[in-house]
Formats: C-alpha cells, sequence, structure tokens
C-alpha cells in the first residue's frame, strides 16, 4: 500500500493518501486529475483538477451514489490523454469500488472481472463487503444504462478499455494467480 500509485489502464492510477500528494509520482505518470474519496476529501496541490467525495470506509456507506460523477470525471479526464489518480486513505476499498464502477461501465466486464483487472495492477485491491454488494447490484440493475449513458454523453470510445483489459486478465501470472485464489 505504501509502494506508489499503480497503473490500471492508461491514464487511470489508484493509490493512497501520500501518493496524491506526491508531486514527483503525478508528474511522473502526468496525472493531472484527481479523485479523492475519503472522509476529509478536499483539494491539496495547486495545478490538479480534483472531484472530492466525502465518504467513510464503511459497509453501509452509500458509494454506489457516486458512480455517475465519478466516471465522468475519469472518463473526460482519459479521453484528453491526461492521467487520472483515485485514492482513498490506503488505496484498497473505496477507491478501488469507484475504478471498479467506471470498468464495468467501459467494458462489457461484471464486477468480479473488473475486480481482477484492478487487481492486476494493485494487488491489495479489496472493496468491504457493503461495497460488494453495491457493486453487484450495479451490475445486476444500472450498468447497461450507464454504458448507454456513456455513449450518448462521448460517442464511441478511443480508448479500446475492453481489449486493455482482455489482455490484462489473459497474463499467464494473472490467470495462475486467479486459479489459486479460488482453490482457497
Amino acid at each position: 500500500m505504501g509502494n506508489g500509485m499503480n497503473k490500471i489502464l492508461p491514464g487511470l492510477y489508484i493509490g493512497n493518501f501520500k501518493d496524491a500528494r506526491d508531486a514527483e509520482q503525478l508528474s511522473k505518470n502526468k496525472v493531472t486529475h484527481i479523485l479523492s474519496v475519503h472522509d476529509s476529501a478536499r483539494p491539496m496541490l495547486e495545478g490538479v483538477k480534483y472531484l472530492c467525495i466525502p465518504a467513510a470506509d464503511s459497509p453501509s456507506q452509500n458509494l454506489s451514489r457516486h458512480f455517475k460523477e465519478s466516471i465522468k470525471f475519469i472518463h473526460e479526464c482519459r479521453l484528453r490523454g491526461e492521467g487520472c489518480l483515485v485514492h482513498c486513505l490506503a488505496g484498497v476499498s473505496r477507491s478501488v469500488t469507484l475504478v471498479i464502477a467506471y470498468i464495468m461501465t467501459v467494458t462489457d466486464f461484471g464486477w468480479e472481472d473488473a475486480l481482477q483487472t484492478v487487481r492486476a495492477g494493485r494487488s491489495c485491491a479489496n472493496p468491504n463487503l457493503g461495497f460488494q454488494r453495491q457493486l453487484q447490484e450495479f451490475e445486476k440493475h444500472e450498468v447497461h444504462q450507464y454504458r448507454q449513458w456513456l455513449k450518448e454523453e462521448y460517442g464511441e470510445s478511443p480508448l479500446r478499455d475492453t481489449e486493455e483489459a482482455k489482455n490484462i486478465l489473459a497474463t499467464p501470472g494473472i490467470l495462475k494467480y486467479w486459479a489459486f485464489l479460488r482453490r482457497l
């Protein structure tokens, strides 16, 4: 969790609170946008565009009500060819949940494949059980409308995220890792 931000897809990173203040790391990864989701989320650096979502890492926290604004923020950044860091305090649960919802929307993935995609880049990714339930509900009832909304709002995406994510999941080490986890 303290090893720096991790690339999930081109232009999309997950990190922790410390990563969000590391100007050198942000510059190296061309991060121009930061989605900050934690109890005291607020802008920290000049020259960076922020979306701040105050939210607790609690199973009872309704994070799904922030999916649309988060997806819009991340997508607009990436369409411009810029980098977006999504972070909470540890970069494990809240930030991961928002990135999973984004991946589900820009690909044809369900929440579990989206989680595997995130874990391929950030192995400590582990949304709390309440957030997992919200992602399951999102998959069941809303993701299709979100995909349609994104297409209507921004047109066909040039980002090739489905192909990128499928390549990530097809990496031999990732396949072995997931086969191992399923046996546990």
